[in-house]
């Protein structure tokens, strides 16, 4: 949209810009709540997941949670950028966005040293670090698998990690298999996006 069309109908930023502010965001109960789950999640450890459409928001959303976690004292937060790579792309990446100089052929050391270095985190500030990843339904399923071994310890009886994960229905559908049921089974805190009605575009036009 054109300065003249924002000035036109009352709009201070395009509602239709990738880029919108997060101040400028519509925030949903649904969405409000989600967030303030997560924000309790950090200082327990575990599994989100946003789940919805293209288009129905999950990005914005996220970009509101890291927004809000990231105004929290002391909480880490890693958002992943290749959600698509293979394992030892996955634990290089791990140990860029948490300053671990990791080997990724020695998963058993990459492994140990990630998980020593988030706790160390959790005993300094009381939370846990937390990993976001969007379009996570590109990850793979040996990905999946090692990103839910690492995140406990002590037979599962300790957290070490929050994760976020967004993606399309197929996400949630991959988590039904027999092969990511374990995973699926730890997910604690839940949105489903759908497609705005009219009366909710209206609202969040105004919110504009």
């Amino acid at each position: 949209m054109t300065n003249k069309q924002l000035v036109l109908y009352g709009l201070k930023w395009n509602p239709f810009a990738p880029d919108v502010p997060v101040e400028a965001l519509h925030v949903t109960p649904r969405i409000q709540s989600f967030c303030w789950r997560v924000e309790q999640l950090a200082g327990e450890g575990g599994f989100a997941l946003i789940t919805g459409a293209p288009g129905t928001g999950k990005s914005a959303t996220l970009r509101l949670l890291v927004e809000r976690l990231a105004s929290q004292r002391d909480v880490k937060i890693g958002v992943l950028s290749r959600p698509q790579a293979g394992i030892v792309d996955f634990y290089r990446e791990l140990g860029d966005l948490f300053a671990v100089t990791l080997r990724p052929n020695n998963r058993w050391g990459g492994s140990k040293l990630l998980r020593e270095r988030w706790q160390s985190h959790i005993d300094a500030s009381l939370s846990r670090p937390v990993l976001i990843v969007d379009e996570a339904q590109e990850m793979v399923p040996s990905v999946l698998a090692e990103l839910r071994l690492l995140s406990s310890t002590r037979l599962d009886s300790h957290i070490l990690l929050t994760v976020v994960l967004a993606g399309d229905g197929r996400l949630a559908e991959r988590f039904r298999s027999e092969e990511l049921l374990p995973l699926g089974s730890r997910i604690r805190v839940r949105l489903t996006l759908e497609r705005a009605t009219p009366d909710e575009l209206q609202r969040r036009v105004s919110h504009g």
